[in-house]
């Protein structure tokens, strides 16, 4: 049974806790080269307190809804703090949103305000700003676009005195509206009550299911999009319910320097940024000598040291990896330096996560078990995983109809293809609309196609696709180790990986040709979501024309 709402604390009353208890503690941290500007609970509380009385003297009621567009900072974190304060409703957006998309999620989330902060480009995106909605600016944070709309946050900040009061919502009232990521379609806005997170934090202290609460010091290094459901609820709620400390990095080109310098304790980041780091130790050191001295007892336990120290992984207690599924070789390399991958798989729908594999013994092909008081079941006729959870969304906003779609008799339907086995651990296949259908009329699967292929160290991204063609191709960006290797190995290598999979596989599952990029997938082109899954549509739409000739062509890699 879970815990009973009337004692689960909402993500502010948390805040309110320490920063009564603990007001001196270091709450947040932003680097700016060597150095580190810190805010404790009590600086956080009062600065957000200043801007909750702004808020409401710009005319702002409780439940009006107010945007934030940024990138992680500790002004994202403030201004949140001063929305849940003053009773509003957040509704956070990508950074990274163009002008079109941010007009789209502006209109449909029904704005009355936007907080404007660290951006990487700005050009047009004012003018997808309604002229009735205000804006406020966070300070400038060098190297980042210079915001040219909207009132100061620091001149706002001056003028107005600390709310006194400390708002408590009501857990059953709307605490945000997260947009998913639109890689197909309208972005839906997500509703999510104040008492979701408070539960969530709530049983995981009663079951110590992830093992959060036995972490003596919560200190994290917040970077994957904050207003993705996954660094939300597993780096800004575990911080704040557990009185811990978040650092933030200055940017892309300091992110590794600035993960050594933190040194967290807990850590969340997507399959791609664990598979960046194998990478990297790869490109240092072959995996055969690797293999070779973590099995030599004493070399073993300082190579270990030394390599986790280097990925910023001294103190690690808790390491997660979720928003796509992880391949299992990543997960055995990780297990060898004694850093065990907890797999985050659910939906924002569901409030994070619905199974984890926090289990030393979980097989690295999972995505664990069903989250305590939640369950998994997979439809008989379509293998389609479906959840329930005492995290459900409240709905999709002002889209009764795309709810009633995917929340059918309280079971929420993900679209990802799976099994449950006997120990009931859950295993993903991939997208059901991930599938495509080859002319000759059978339907692949390219996910477990590609997370073998993945396997190559010379491959860094990969799309497997052949929409209408005879067989499907395999669309591949090159790792570091494969841009710097010689080109005639590269393709031996790729050919042999390709090789030993096609003779594991039917034979419309046959990869007849692999095609390596020159322009690398980026969420800047359009070829990667936000949190850096491929978007497939993109990759058949930009390139789609062409995959007939590459199946045709007498080469079986083809450069472009």
């Amino acid at each position: 049974m879970t815990t009973k709402n009337e004692t689960v604390k909402s993500i502010i009353e948390h805040f309110y806790h320490w920063e009564k208890t603990t007001p001196n503690n270091v709450f947040l941290r932003q680097p700016k080269g060597d150095k580190w500007h810190t805010l404790t609970y009590a600086q956080a509380g009062q600065e957000a307190r200043k801007m909750t009385t702004a808020l409401a003297a710009k005319g702002l009621q409780q439940g009006d809804h107010i945007g934030i567009l940024s990138k992680n900072c500790y002004h994202w974190i403030l201004a949140d703090l001063a929305i849940m304060m003053g009773g509003y409703v957040s509704a956070p957006y990508y950074a990274s949103l163009p002008k079109k998309q941010l007009a789209e999620v502006l209109q449909l989330s029904d704005v009355k305000l936007v907080f404007v902060g660290k951006l990487d480009s700005w050009g047009d995106k004012g003018d997808a700003i309604p002229s009735t909605v205000q804006v406020i600016k966070f300070p400038h944070y060098e190297g980042s676009a210079e915001i040219t709309m909207g009132e100061d946050w620091n001149d706002l900040i001056a003028k107005n005195a600390p709310k006194k009061e400390s708002f408590i919502p009501n857990h059953k009232d709307l605490w945000t509206i997260k947009f998913t990521s639109g890689t197909t379609g309208t972005p839906k806005g997500v509703m999510l009550a104040h008492g979701t997170p408070g539960l969530i934090m709530a049983n995981e202290e009663k079951t110590n299911w992830l093992g959060i609460y036995k972490i003596p010091e919560v200190r994290c290094l917040s970077f994957l999009p904050l207003n993705h459901v996954g660094e939300r609820i597993g780096v800004e709620l575990t911080v704040i319910s557990r009185g811990g400390n978040m650092s933030f990095a200055e940017s892309l080109d300091t992110f590794a320097k600035n993960l050594q310098d933190v040194q967290p304790t807990l850590f969340f980041a997507v399959p791609r940024i664990w598979t960046k780091f194998y990478l990297g130790v790869l490109s240092k050191m072959p995996l055969k000598r690797l293999n070779l001295l973590l099995k030599i007892p004493i070399i073993s336990g300082i190579v270990k040291k030394k390599l986790r120290a280097g990925l910023g992984m001294s103190d690690i207690r808790v390491a997660a990896t979720g928003a796509a599924i992880t391949p299992a070789f990543i997960k055995d390399f990780y297990k060898k330096l004694d850093i065990h991958l907890i797999e985050a798989y659910g939906m924002t729908e569901v409030c994070g996560s619905m199974t984890n594999s926090p289990a030393l013994d979980a097989p690295q092909d999972s995505v664990g078990k069903a989250v305590p008081f939640g369950e998994v079941r997979i439809h008989p006729e379509t293998q389609e995983v479906l959840m329930k959870t005492p995290y459900m969304m409240m709905g999709y906003y002002k889209n009764p109809e795309k709810t009633a779609e995917v929340l059918i008799d309280g079971w929420m339907h993900s679209g990802d293809r799976g099994t449950i086995d006997e120990n009931g651990y859950v295993r993903v296949i991939g997208r059901v609309k991930d599938a495509f259908k080859t002319s000759k009329g059978s339907y692949v699967t390219p996910n477990p196609l590609e997370e073998v292929l993945m396997g190559n160290d010379y491959i860094e991204q990969i799309c497997v696709a052949g929409l209408g063609i005879p067989q499907p191709i395999a669309l591949v960006n090159l790792s570091e180790i494969g841009l710097a290797a010689d080109k005639s190995e590269v393709e031996n290598s790729i050919l042999e990986s390709v090789q030993n999979l096609n003779s594991q596989r039917a034979s419309f599952e046959r990869i007849s040709t692999v095609v390596i990029q020159k322009e690398a997938w980026s969420e800047a082109n359009r070829c990667l979501t936000p949190t850096l899954k491929v978007k497939r549509g993109t990759l058949d739409d930009k390139f789609g024309k062409q995959y007939l000739g590459w199946h045709e062509a007498k080469e079986k890699v083809i450069w472009c």
